[in-house]
């Protein structure tokens, strides 16, 4: 049996290599990040780091993104071990420790012995190969394998921004005015840090980010949209004044102990315990010494983010162990140029996975990996056996259907434009009409996990 090449040690390169390897196939996997090189994005050389947030979203089973956490821990997710392993605290969501989590990785996968690690660019869409591929370079494919897909594929280049938020210094915090709270008290109840700002400090802030000076974008940038869910905070600020109220910055479920009490400790009666508006916090490794600001991707200059984030009451004196960026994605057709499996059509000996197909998320690109993993080491050990996809009643099966659809799917794709997508409800197999709405997130989650187990076992 040949080796399997994966280009790309992200998340769905990393969990793609770890399903073939912990089958017994050996796997060769490309990565062009070294200690020297890096893209504008990463800072490290390690596996799978997490560029944007640390944070995989909410665990819960009532959720889409919590029921796609638990499938992939039933399909024995090398992602989800490791974040189960590395996690800090941020009440119903699932947040990782990044320097942790990334080592994982990259250690379990050399464990294994199966896993050759090659610090090498691919420049070229290996068409001329007899071995399989699979292509899971990311958003941020380079420019030369970028050219090399899009001459193979003759389809324009999709590409949307993607932004990145400022991590901040604990001890750099002023906790005389902010505080540690959950949202509605979930999780250990503590698990965020809180910045409020009272109803003239809000408008304040979001006209300070509608001035302020922000990244300019290249000529060939200026007609590439956002993705709709990482959109910088100045661009909400600017599709209306109560955006950011009702978005990262709501204030419901959080009580300011500070705000409600004098300075001797006694409560003031004429003074309102909720604030207006709350920038939060969260934890972004495991020893608690860095913060990351929730919701708070930005183009901002580097200047200016500091300038501005240092008005958000508790942040005055805020030291940034990194400050918030944009990058550029980028990602194929996948429901034109794929088949029912990820294959290339024109070459399927080459296969694609993660985030360059249009999924959208870290759990998601991992669960392309993941499943692409599974395909392939099927088709290699039980030939003669025929191979079924999950079904779009699970998680993981509606999220492939959205890059690779069925006939009927591929209808209604054709006939829109294909953009990201995280994985929501909205791509499921429907309930039946007549069940109740309030229990339709625990129906989908059970009839997901009932399915997803009848699909391992066949």
């Amino acid at each position: 049996m040949s080796k399997i090449n994966i280009i790309g040690a992200g998340l769905a390169g990393s969990e793609c290599a770890w399903q073939l390897a912990s089958r017994g196939i050996d796997v060769e996997l490309f990565e062009m990040r070294t200690e020297s090189r890096q893209t504008f994005a990463h800072r490290t050389p390690h596996f799978a780091e997490l560029v944007c947030s640390n944070s995989l979203r909410s665990d819960e089973l009532t959720t889409a993104i919590g029921l796609l956490h638990h499938e992939m821990r039933f399909l024995n997710s090398l992602i989800m071990s490791s974040a189960d392993a590395n996690k800090v605290p941020a009440g119903s969501a699932l947040a990782v420790d990044r320097e942790g989590f990334s080592k994982f990785i990259e250690t379990k996968l050399l464990e294994t012995k199966k896993v050759k690690i090659s610090r090498q660019e691919i420049l070229e869409l290996p068409v001329d190969s007899r071995e399989i591929w699979v292509i899971a370079t990311g958003p941020l494919t380079s420019d030369a394998l970028s050219k090399s897909i899009l001459k193979h594929s003759d389809e324009k280049h999709l590409a949307f921004f993607d932004a990145i938020a400022p991590i901040i210094f604990k001890d750099s915090i002023n906790f005389s005015k902010a505080w540690f709270q959950s949202r509605y008290d979930k999780g250990s109840g503590v698990d965020y840090i809180n910045c409020p700002l009272d109803k003239e400090q809000y408008y304040q802030f979001v006209d300070d980010l509608l001035k302020a000076d922000k990244t300019e974008f290249k000529e060939w940038e200026k007609d590439t949209p956002y993705f709709n869910g990482c959109l910088p905070i100045e661009e909400m600020a600017r599709r209306g004044a109560e955006v950011l109220h009702f978005g990262p910055m709501k204030p419901v479920g959080l009580t300011n102990p500070h705000f409600a009490k004098s300075p001797e400790g006694t409560p003031l009666k004429n003074r309102k315990e909720k604030p207006y508006a709350v920038v939060q916090l969260r934890q972004d490794n495991k020893s608690g010494t860095i913060y990351n600001m929730v919701g708070f991707q930005t183009k901002m200059k580097y200047a200016e983010q500091q300038r501005i984030f240092r008005t958000i009451t508790g942040l005055e004196n805020a030291e940034f162990a990194r400050l918030g960026g944009i990058h550029r994605n980028t990602f194929i057709n996948s429901p034109k140029l794929l088949d029912e499996f990820g294959r290339f059509k024109k070459f399927p000996n080459i296969y694609f996975a993660g985030q360059i197909t249009g999924v959208e998320g870290y759990v998601e690109s991992a669960s392309m990996g993941l499943i692409t993993g599974i395909f392939i080491a099927n088709f290699l050990q039980n030939p003669a056996k025929k191979l079924t996809r999950p079904n779009n009643k699970t998680a993981i099966g509606s999220l492939l259907n959205h890059i690779a659809p069925d006939a009927e799917q591929q209808k209604i794709t054709q006939e829109n434009e294909f953009q990201p997508m995280n994985v929501n409800f909205g791509l499921f197999e429907p309930l039946a009409d007549n069940l109740k709405r309030e229990n339709r997130k625990e129906a989908y989650s059970a009839r997901a996990l009932d399915e997803i187990k009848l699909w391992i076992s066949s």
